[in-house]
């Protein structure tokens, strides 16, 4: 199936982009809700706020898992149906996370749900680039992300209020509603198309092996730890370093999600022109707007500001996932996905490094420095990558003038 142009795409191609986007919207707001509601949770469960910190780093990690195990062994399947097993598989682990009666238990249902989260990205925005011409792919791959964007604006904003004036398990009762309605929705609108290529387990393995893959996967697991390490502390941020009342939460984590939304679009803009020099550039705008978060913590203004800043280096995510699968060749699914293991290690390894950082003593606005500093190291990542590519890709964009 092919349209002129993501823009121009007939009813029945924006249809699949807008049930797939609604399944990135399900994800992004299961994956972000704990972090506005921390304090919420942190009171109800008897644990600290660091402790809340490695729930979310067991979701990540259920994604790091999940991701390469689940796109290998569902290489065979149709996309079609891979798609709308893994959604139910979200709905149903995110319907346990409400109902987990205990931290222990509740530590495993969100490393439960984070398994299908990785799969279910690379296989949307496999289909979403089929749907469009090549200069378009990284447009139509943004467009699926455009849930995960929303989810930042809206959803996490939207469950942080029911987290704060009923209970914190309603927002996972939100999350399990929106994906049981996605699956629904793809099952409608998304053909089944028996002549797509399939692959092996072996054979997608065998073809992953290559560093052109590893590369811009270990970009996306260092460089952008420094966004989940401001994000997730962002809440008691507010609270013990802004002074600000708790009801402005619901702001931050809006604002924050406006900017991942204007990072979303630029990400897919930028690589659509400037192909694999877009990474470095977003990067090292990454590094810059982290090193000035601790300067604007202590005030709201400012704090708004820098995370609209902040956020936009959610670019990242469809600059890289497209120029994975640019390099990927028969490992098409296994490298999709595993970008999204890859964003999720930085899950956890930002919440983590943070979380030692200010159990040190340094203070909840180090995450700032923090991140940085991960964003600075992905970056020498980005050059090394950049430098061994061969030349007829080196030349596909401009001269790199970083």
């Amino acid at each position: 199936m092919s349209t002129p142009a993501a823009s121009g795409a007939p009813t029945s191609a924006m249809l699949i982009i807008f049930s797939l986007a609604m399944g990135g919207f399900a994800i992004g707001t299961g994956e972000f809700a704990i972090m506005g509601l921390m304090p919420n949770v942190a009171r109800d469960l008897g644990i600290t706020e660091p402790q809340v910190g490695h729930l979310i780093s067991a979701y990540a990690l259920g994604v790091v898992v999940g991701a390469p195990l689940l796109a290998v062994f569902g290489a065979r399947l149709l996309r079609k149906h891979l798609l709308i097993a893994l959604m139910g598989f979200y709905a149903v682990g995110n319907l346990a996370s409400a109902l987990a009666p205990s931290y222990d238990t509740l530590l495993a249902y969100r490393f439960i749900a984070g398994l299908p989260h990785g799969a279910y990205f690379g296989v949307a925005a496999l289909v979403a680039a089929s749907l469009v011409p090549a200069g378009q792919r990284a447009t139509a791959v943004s467009l699926v992300m455009m849930g995960l964007a929303l989810a930042l604006l809206f959803g996490n904003p939207l469950a942080t209020l029911l987290g704060q004036h009923i209970d914190w398990r309603y927002a996972f009762w939100f999350v399990g509603g929106v994906a049981t309605l996605t699956t629904a929705l793809i099952g409608f609108t998304l053909p089944l198309n028996r002549d797509e290529p399939r692959h092996s387990a072996f054979h997608e393995l065998r073809a992953f092996n290559r560093r052109e893959i590893w590369y811009p996967l270990a970009i996306g697991s260092i460089g952008f730890a420094g966004m989940f390490c401001v994000f997730s502390y962002l809440a008691p941020t507010l609270l013990h370093v802004t002074g600000a009342d708790p009801l402005w939460i619901p702001v931050a984590l809006f604002v924050f999600g406006l900017g991942g939304f204007a990072g979303n679009i630029l990400g897919g803009w930028l690589f659509d022109r400037m192909n694999f020099q877009s990474v470095g550039w977003i990067l090292l705008w990454a590094a810059a707007m982290l090193m000035l978060f601790p300067l604007a913590a202590g005030t709201l203004g400012p704090l708004l500001l820098i995370c609209f800043l902040v956020a936009l280096m959610v670019a990242l995510g469809p600059a890289l996932q497209t120029h994975l699968m640019d390099v990927a060749r028969d490992a098409q699914t296994l490298a999709a996905a595993s970008h999204h293991g890859a964003f999720n290690l930085a899950n956890a390894l930002g919440p983590w490094l943070g979380g030692m950082a200010i159990n040190a003593g340094l203070g909840w606005q180090v995450t700032g420095y923090v991140g940085a500093a991960t964003a600075l190291a992905g970056l020498l990542v980005f050059f090394v990558a950049w430098k061994q590519q061969p030349d007829n890709e080196a030349a596909a964009g401009s001269q790199l003038t970083l």
